[in-house]
């Protein structure tokens, strides 16, 4: 007896293969769109955490669930945290995408004091951030204090003096917050300048 599927027409073979390719494609978009997301550095302005050329996954099961192509939360799993790293719509243009760190949460008192952050009223201690330039009058090193609204993130770059963020825009919503960077997967700028020493990098 032939075995079953032996002698099946060329039209049969193509429809199988296509099959495939379809569950393979509504798979990728599955985990991209619920689980886990690429997203690439495309700035200094998070340095030296992150550097032009990282790429990262951005858990975006951290904080709650989003429909493809709306940018408010459907249900919440959790909220962001003080030092989290996370992608989000920037406010001004949603289009885009930005990446910075949480520096406040809602109800937080932030200043800026001579490029020093003040966090309800005490210095934070920010190993990750760097400064390039000297303190000069304005936004960037000088900030009165301010207080996050509900529902509210104030984020900043950790590259400070290089990066556009809440001291210039506003406040972040919560609900638009698309993940959680957790680790660089990849830096390289070409195909030849690889960063080993910085894959695998959790955040």
């Amino acid at each position: 007896m032939a075995e079953s599927g032996l002698y099946q027409t060329p039209l049969q073979h193509v429809l199988e293969y296509a099959k495939i390719i379809v569950y393979a494609v509504a798979i990728m978009l599955f985990i991209r769109t619920f689980l886990i997301q690429p997203f690439i550095i495309p700035s200094s302005s998070m340095e030296q955490t992150l550097q032009p050329g990282d790429r990262v996954f951005v858990s975006k099961l951290s904080y709650g669930i989003h429909l493809p192509f709306i940018s408010k939360e459907l249900f919440s799993l959790g909220e962001p945290r003080r030092g989290d790293i996370i992608v989000f719509p920037y406010p001004r243009n949603p289009g885009i995408d930005y990446i910075k760190r949480v520096v406040g949460l809602p109800g937080d008192v932030l200043e800026i004091r001579g490029k020093q952050l003040l966090r309800n009223g005490e210095p934070v201690h920010e190993d990750y951030v760097t400064h390039s330039a000297p303190v000069s009058p304005g936004w960037r090193d000088f900030m009165p204090p301010t207080t996050v609204p509900p529902g509210k993130l104030f984020v900043m770059g950790d590259n400070r003096d290089n990066s556009q963020d809440s001291r210039y825009w506003g406040f972040v919503d919560k609900d638009t917050v698309y993940g959680r960077a957790i680790v660089i997967y990849w830096s390289s700028l070409n195909f030849t300048n690889i960063s080993w020493s910085r894959i695998g990098t959790l955040l």
